[in-house]
């Protein structure tokens, strides 16, 4: 039985904290913060209640083997599930409509040509076809597995397939996922909605590889979840299993070094100057503060590629008087009308004039202080940044920040045409909200790692070149999103538990 000492209290160190715990470790979880859940949080204000980071899970999936692996009551017993259906409702530039439901590929391609025509339905049935291809090829070693000491075999290779070239008589391989939708789907409103899943995680699809096909088929063959109460919730869940299985917890406990003897990682030091002693260390924090603490840059030579910062997002909380009208999507995903703006605006640091949002409406009384009221989230993609040294420069970017929560209502506005008439109150999360919450250098947001692109979109091994020290969430393979969170704690528990040829569950 070792001793384990985890850094931070975000949804991937949960799961690989109670994972082992049940394996017999006795695991402790440091977290600066004072409560659990990484970006997984909650606003209350006047009897509302909004998720303040993710609002749908997608892959369910992940947390229903997290359970079934830690204990007798299944994900099911401890919080509500409810389906979105339809998954999304896209409102475009031209304004057409178009509501996809949900896990239902033959049901999403009916949707398509109802709204866009047979042509389009069957330009997104046969992208979903290759789709489908890229993930069986990459699924098992780029989520699944921890990442292969020779990884170039995933950086190097492409999964999304070859199409036929309609001019030429030959094969060609789209390097970006702005040529898939350029070359295979044409229609401009395709195109929108293949990119957005890129753009969720602030990535530009012009240089997005095209193997992030990978994040449509899996909403549409997988779909997507609400949990009753909103996603807060399931932080819950995980972290009362967590105390279940006898992790022990400590908040307002800042990690500020990991401790090394024997050349191995042997426990933390707290800013307290508390000395916590481990057989090992799981940390759950952004890479570059994990490497201050060790005081070592944890890259060597042949090691995966540094992955670029990923960007950060913005929210508007928005109270609204009168009640959610029945029929309402759950999540609205109101297009830019200026594409190309919005792209270089990101990629080059700025705020777009007119970015796309995406607009939650859930259907949950829990959230909202009587049945004649609604909360209503909105976010948008923004890039990651400190706002600066001094109160001047932070007071100008949160100017800024608040002149762009202005241009997201505008574009919400599409999806809610008397939203502004219901307005009670709003408030703006910007990224320095994101920082302080998680911790992640100027409130970033990693996405989900993505093969082919000589690596720079994977993310860096379970493993470091500290023996004794791993690495598990967002930050760290297989990245970003809920359910990688979820697969990267039952990664790191897979190491520890069985050593470093572990391969993943069969």
């Amino acid at each position: 039985m070792a001793r384990i000492a985890v850094i931070g209290a975000g949804t991937g160190a949960l799961a690989a904290a109670a994972r082992l715990a049940v394996a017999g470790h006795r695991v402790a979880v440091y977290e600066r913060t004072e409560t659990y859940g990484g970006a997984l949080r909650r606003r209350e204000r006047d009897g509302f209640a909004f998720d303040t980071g993710p609002g749908l899970l997608p892959l369910p999936a992940v947390h229903r083997d997290l359970f079934v692996k830690t204990g007798r009551e299944p994900l099911e017993e401890c919080v509500e599930l409810v389906q979105a259906d339809p998954s999304s409702h896209h409102v475009f530039a031209d304004g057409t409509r178009v509501s996809l439901p949900n896990a239902s590929r033959a049901g999403v391609v009916a949707a398509v040509e109802e709204a866009l025509g047979a042509d389009a339905a069957r330009r997104w049935g046969d992208f979903l076809v290759r789709a489908r291809e890229a993930w069986d090829r990459a699924r098992r070693p780029l989520l699944e597995e921890p990442l292969w000491p020779n990884w170039e075999v995933l950086a190097g290779r492409e999964p999304y397939p070859a199409v036929p070239h309609r001019r030429r008589l030959r094969l060609r391989t789209a390097a970006t996922l702005a040529e898939v939708g350029e070359w295979e789907l044409r229609d401009p409103r395709l195109r929108a909605l293949l990119e957005s899943h890129a753009l969720a995680f602030g990535l530009d699809p012009r240089t997005t590889p095209a193997s992030a096909a990978v994040l449509p088929y899996m909403e549409h063959a997988f779909g997507t979840w609400y949990v009753r109460g909103g996603l807060r919730e399931l932080a819950r869940a995980v972290y009362e299993r967590c105390l279940a299985r006898r992790v022990e917890f400590r908040f307002g406990a800042e990690v500020t070094a990991v401790r090394e003897k024997d050349g191995r990682a042997a426990g933390l030091e707290l800013a307290d100057g508390t000395a916590v002693e481990a057989d090992l260390v799981v940390a759950g924090v952004h890479p570059a503060a994990l490497e201050r603490m060790c005081g070592t840059r944890l890259r060597g030579e042949g090691e995966v590629p540094a992955r670029r910062e990923g960007a950060s997002r913005t929210t508007v909380l928005l109270a609204l008087r009168g009640a959610r009208p029945e029929g309402t999507p759950h999540r609205t995903v109101v297009h830019t009308r200026d594409r190309e703006a919005e792209l270089d605006a990101l990629s080059g640091g700025g705020l777009p004039a007119e970015p796309t949002v995406t607009v939650l409406r859930p259907d949950d009384p829990a959230l909202v202080p009587d049945a004649g009221h609604e909360a209503v989230t909105v976010t948008a993609v923004t890039p990651a940044g400190a706002a600066g040294a001094d109160a001047y420069a932070a007071y100008a970017a949160y100017a800024a920040y608040a002149a762009y929560a202005e241009r997201m209502v505008a574009a919400a506005v599409r999806a809610v045409p008397d939203l502004r008439d219901r307005l009670l109150w709003q408030e703006v999360r910007t990224p320095e909200d994101v920082a302080r919450e998680t911790g992640a250098e100027g409130g970033a947001v990693p996405a989900p790692a993505l093969a082919a692109a000589d690596g720079r979109f994977l993310h860096a091994s379970n493993s470091t070149r500290l023996p004794g020290l791993f690495t598990v969430g967002g930050w760290s393979h297989p990245g970003g999103g809920l359910p990688h969170a979820g697969m990267s704690g039952a990664l790191v528990a897979g190491l520890v538990v069985e050593g470093p040829d572990f391969r993943g569950s069969q």
